[in-house]
């Protein structure tokens, strides 16, 4: 068994470290690396110095594959005995979709976001960050490792589009990348909505009131990340007359949601990242990696049109897999049994 746990001060506070005892013939490694030297960044500046948080667990000595999720999610990919629950824990971990007896799993917190890898403080501003930094930083952390080559990286949402990053510019790194609900452009419509999200947010913070507007960027989002016929099934009902005015039950969901997610997460990273995925684009024609994709017919966020014209742009091998899913562009969050497929397929 090998266990670390790093007491710097931008981890001593963080919950997701471990807590207690990993399995006999399992790596547990938790920790926050600081990145030699200065980091260049993608559209210009640099960065001091730049620490990053990561995870790596699974069967010691395993293929290392990195997985990577939408901007909410850090390093804590599943859990172990006495460890919290991962935000992907129903696909990943031992006997899942992604099987941690047969692989290790690397995550990170991404660069610019709310958990311990470098990023904005509170009423910080904070340099723009692309995809290709988010590659680069993992990049330089498999240097501290010693892993010369991911066997794969797993990416959804932003995970995907780093993934895409990944491919193009470090090939030597990656033998196959699973992209999930990412292409290599982010589409007009939904840089709509997270410009809309953002505005709300930034007026927020200029008024004192940053935890609120995240709240509503929050409950706007969620509008997005499922399908117009999961609500049409579960918030039909009819509206609850308050002293205020009607509350619709969609309206209950929407907010609650978002304010949980305030409560968790800091408004300058959201706009960070946020901004990052609409920064996005890659070129196709220059990733000869191996890609598996896969499309969800209801994702209003990452349009099947795109999946596939990234699918016939791609220069190397590719599989597209497309599925249909009452959950849209979260689906990768519930469709297990498809997943487990696509993972062995790609990874085996």
């Amino acid at each position: 068994m090998e266990y670390v746990r790093d007491m710097s001060p931008s981890a001593a506070a963080d919950s997701s470290l471990p807590v207690g005892r990993v399995p006999d013939g399992y790596q547990c490694v938790s920790a926050v690396q600081r990145l030699a030297g200065t980091f260049p960044l993608y559209f210009g500046g640099s960065l001091g110095a730049v620490d990053v948080a990561y995870r790596l667990a699974g069967r010691t000595g395993a293929p290392v594959v990195a997985v990577l999720g939408g901007i909410s999610a850090g390093r804590h990919v599943f859990g172990l005995p006495g460890e919290p629950v991962g935000w992907w824990e129903e696909s990943i971990g031992p006997g899942r979709a992604l099987d941690t007896d047969r692989y290790r799993v690397l995550g990170i917190d991404f660069l610019g976001g709310s958990h311990s890898t470098s990023g904005p403080g509170a009423g910080e501003a904070f340099p723009t960050v692309s995809a290709y930094d988010q590659a680069a930083m993992i990049v330089g952390l498999m240097g501290h490792l010693g892993i010369e080559q991911l066997h794969g990286c797993i990416g959804a949402s932003y995970g995907g589009m780093v993934a895409l990053a990944l491919a193009e510019r470090h090939p030597a790194r990656l033998r196959h990348a699973v992209v999930i609900s990412a292409a290599h452009r982010t589409h007009p419509m939904s840089t709509a909505w997270r410009s809309v999200q953002r505005a709300f947010v930034r007026y927020a913070l200029g008024h004192g009131e940053g935890q609120r507007g995240l709240a509503l960027a929050r409950a706007l989002a969620m509008a997005t990340y499922r399908s117009s016929r999961e609500f049409d099934e579960r918030f039909s009902g009819p509206p609850e007359q308050t002293t205020q005015g009607f509350r619709f039950p969609v309206e209950s969901y929407l907010f609650a949601r978002g304010e949980a997610y305030a409560a968790q997460y800091r408004p300058e990273a959201f706009v960070c990242l946020s901004e990052s995925i609409d920064l996005h684009r890659v070129d196709p024609a220059a990733i000869n990696v191996p890609v598996t994709l896969v499309a969800v017919v209801e994702d209003q966020l990452v349009p099947l049109s795109d999946m596939r014209e990234l699918r016939d742009r791609l220069a190397g091998n590719c599989r597209l897999v497309e599925i249909s899913s009452l959950y849209g562009h979260d689906a990768f969050l519930k469709e297990t049994d498809v997943l487990r497929d696509v993972f062995a397929q790609a990874l085996d």
